[in-house]
Order: structure tokens, then sequence, then C-alpha cells
């Protein structure tokens, strides 16, 4: 997987309501984190209350990036955030980190590679980040993310050797 990620606003609002932002940061140096300024603005759009929202005011992650919307990425008709993302990813041929199924079949046509919050949270139990996906995956499905029981039962299977208990 590139060593640079670009987040869209959805895995940032969901990790941001478990408590769990850190798992898109890295401690390793040799990797990246990238928002889209348009990424920012729809996460600071959101209730005072928000927990993604005052992550990024008060300097959660990295500064933001205006990104100069990709010709090829505009085709799609995305919304602002998630052409930033693809945008943006396919400039610095980085991984998007989107869960947004769109986005997810414009990432396949364009030839980017992408991952979504299940991926997120897959990699760090791998890299021993965490000491449970399954206790991650539980509280981000309570806390609004869909995740298909089956994709997440084979995922596991394939990475952690965890059992999914639904």
């Amino acid at each position: 997987m590139s060593k640079v990620w670009v987040a869209n606003a959805s895995p940032v609002i969901v990790l941001a309501k478990i408590e769990r932002l850190d798992l898109l940061l890295v401690l390793d140096e040799s990797h990246t984190l990238l928002i889209p300024q348009a990424v920012a603005d729809e996460i600071l759009k959101a209730p005072a209350q928000d927990l993604a929202r005052r992550a990024v005011e008060t300097g959660w992650g990295p500064k933001p990036v205006a990104v100069i919307p990709d010709p090829e990425v505009l085709e799609w008709g995305l919304g602002p955030g998630e052409t930033g993302v693809l945008s943006l990813a396919r400039q610095k041929k980085a991984t998007a980190i989107v869960d947004d199924r769109a986005a997810r079949t414009a990432c396949k046509a364009l030839g980017v590679r992408f991952v979504g919050t299940l991926g997120v949270v897959l990699r760090a139990r791998v890299e021993g980040r965490i000491n449970s996906a399954v206790e991650i995956l539980k509280a981000l499905q309570h806390a609004g993310l869909y995740l298909d029981d089956h994709v997440i039962r084979i995922a596991l299977r394939k990475t952690t050797g965890e059992t999914w208990p639904h």
C-alpha cells in the first residue's frame, strides 16, 4: 500500500465518533496523511459539538491541502470532498481512504488505490497498533458506519485471524 494516504471526510468523522483518529496517523515518519481542503471544509460545516469538527478545529491531523480538481475525476460528478481526495491521490500516487461506493467505483476506473475505514482498522491490527480489530469494528458499526458482516468476517479471517461474532 502507498505510504501516502488521502482521507475523505467519512473515515475521519466515524473514527472521531469512536475517538480513534489515531488510526489514521501512522507512527512511522515514512507515512503521510493528507486531507484536501474540501474535506476539511465539509468536516467544519458540522455542528459545533461534532467530534471530527472539534478535532480539526483544534489542530488534529495535517494542514489541509488546496487541490486543483483533476478533469478526469470531475467527470465522475462526485462531491467536492471525494473529488479532492481522488484528484490528490492521483497527483501524489497515493491511496485514497474512501467509504463511498461511487468514489470507490471511480477509484477503480481511474486506477487509484483505495482502502476504506475497514482497511484502516485491519492495517492497524496487522501492524500491532491495536489489540482487537473486532472491538473497533463493533464500535464503528454502533457509530453508524455501514459494514457488511460477511465482508468483515472474510477480511478478518484473511488478515488478523480474529472471528466476527455476528
